[in-house]
């Protein structure tokens, strides 16, 4: 809470509270002017920001587009098992007589060629097969990615939503405390009057007016930045109002939970995913010990007759089968090396994989323990709210009945003031706790 404090009391005439009203009325003006300042926001339910937070984050995007990328390279790992299939064409002229590819050429006539060529590799040594089980694990890693990555987002959407409700509820509760202290200063105006408080009383009623002023100021501030901040995050031009739920969710069951969701987590899929694109990818590095062996079959024609009137009338027609094999029998190490590597990304993978099993057993039980404290706090804070709405209740009477002082009435406001804040601070604390839960297991709860 902001603090005004005055280094000497300001002169005031007896019976008369003029610098006073001029403050208050001063207050009212800047909060008249702050307010006017801020955009009314566009609302927006959760789910309408999710869904735009989702269709315009750079991190979803790119998430997206390494799947894609990802589904094409298996498609291409497939295809590597089917043949290859080449067509070529073409046609020349010469400007004297001359026998060109064992024909005999008049200037200005055209000869033609064509071709058809296939090639097929029979065996590369299962490379092939290795290729593809490394393409299908970087798919299954890019999809567990992606989920992944939509659910950071979500939590980071939901966590700007929260804010900006929790901020909305700072308000009101700022908003309160500005009501109840202008209650104060009119009962200790109204003592004053009667010769039943002293000049004293007033003057801390203005100041302690003029600070819960500020503090609405701030927490209004405040809840403008959460309000662009949400729209930054939904790609919304200008501020989002949130528009929230006033029940809040109920505590899942963590035990079931933990046991279903330990080997289905995105970062859990991911890793092990990776494990098995590295696993594959040694197996392309030992491929090259084996030899290849490859087939091409080739037709071709050329002539002086045109291909779209056939292949007859003197063209050289020619068929080909070609087998081949191909073994690398030494290149100086290479393989080796790549096998080493291939290796140690394996290993790494594999204890990488492990180690995030380790890190969401971790997470879920810190998760869990911050949401069933969450929950606590929730039930603590709404008791302190109705002991501390009693206990100002007390005191406001004993005061206007002479029976306590300003200090008690001060002290009981700004414990209830407290006590509201912190209300609004449980309920955010839960749903954070609760998203971020969601975020880590990878589906909603």
């Amino acid at each position: 809470m902001l603090a005004w404090h005055a280094s000497a009391p300001p002169r005031i005439r007896p019976g008369r509270i003029t610098i006073n009203m001029r403050v208050s009325a001063l207050l009212v003006a800047l909060a008249a002017g702050a307010r006017a300042g801020v955009a009314q926001g566009v609302p927006m339910t959760l789910q309408q920001a999710i869904d735009h937070a989702l269709a315009v984050q750079p991190a979803v995007v790119q998430a997206r587009g390494t799947l894609t990328n990802a589904e094409w390279q298996k498609r291409a790992a497939l295809g590597a098992f089917l043949p290859t299939l080449t067509a070529a064409a073409g046609a020349f002229t010469v400007n004297q007589q001359s026998v060109v590819n064992g024909l005999f050429v008049q200037p200005g006539i055209y000869q033609y060629n064509s071709s058809l060529t296939s090639n097929l590799d029979v065996f590369t040594g299962f490379g092939r097969i290795a290729e593809y089980r490394n393409a299908t694990a970087n798919e299954h890693a890019a999809n567990a990615a992606l989920v992944n990555q939509r659910y950071q987002v979500i939590v980071a959407t939901q966590q700007a939503f929260f804010a900006v409700l929790a901020d909305q509820d700072l308000v009101r509760v700022a908003d309160a405390q500005v009501g109840r202290t202008k209650e104060e200063l009119q009962t200790a105006l109204n003592k004053f009057a009667a010769g039943a408080a002293t000049r004293s009383d007033t003057l801390t009623s203005t100041v302690d007016l003029g600070n819960a002023k500020f503090t609405l100021l701030q927490a209004q501030a405040n809840l403008a930045t959460a309000e662009a901040n949400l729209a930054r995050q939904v790609g919304s031009d200008g501020l989002v109002e949130a528009v929230g739920d006033s029940a809040l969710p109920p505590l899942p069951d963590t035990t079931a939970l933990r046991a279903s969701a330990a080997g289905n987590a995105p970062t859990v899929v991911q890793a092990e995913a990776d494990a098995r694109a590295a696993s594959a990818a040694l197996g392309v590095a030992r491929a090259q010990w084996w030899p290849t062996l490859s087939a091409s079959y080739a037709t071709s024609s050329q002539g002086l007759t045109e291909p779209w009137n056939g292949f007859g009338g003197g063209n050289r027609n020619l068929n080909q089968l070609r087998i081949g094999l191909s073994w690398t029998l030494f290149n100086g190490f290479a393989r080796e090396q790549a096998i080493a590597q291939s290796s140690a990304a394996l290993d790494y993978a594999q204890a990488q994989a492990a180690d995030t099993r380790r890190q969401f057993d971790a997470l879920f039980t810190q998760d869990a323990t911050a949401l069933f404290a969450a929950n606590a706090q929730i039930d603590v804070a709404s008791a302190n709210v109705a002991a501390a709405t009693e206990a100002l209740r007390v005191q406001q009477e004993r005061y206007r009945v002479g029976a306590g002082t300003l200090l008690d009435l001060e002290t009981a406001e700004a414990n209830l003031t407290q006590a509201e804040a912190n209300q609004v601070q449980a309920r955010y604390n839960y749903v954070v706790a609760r998203a971020q839960l969601e975020a880590l297991v990878g589906r909603s709860l």
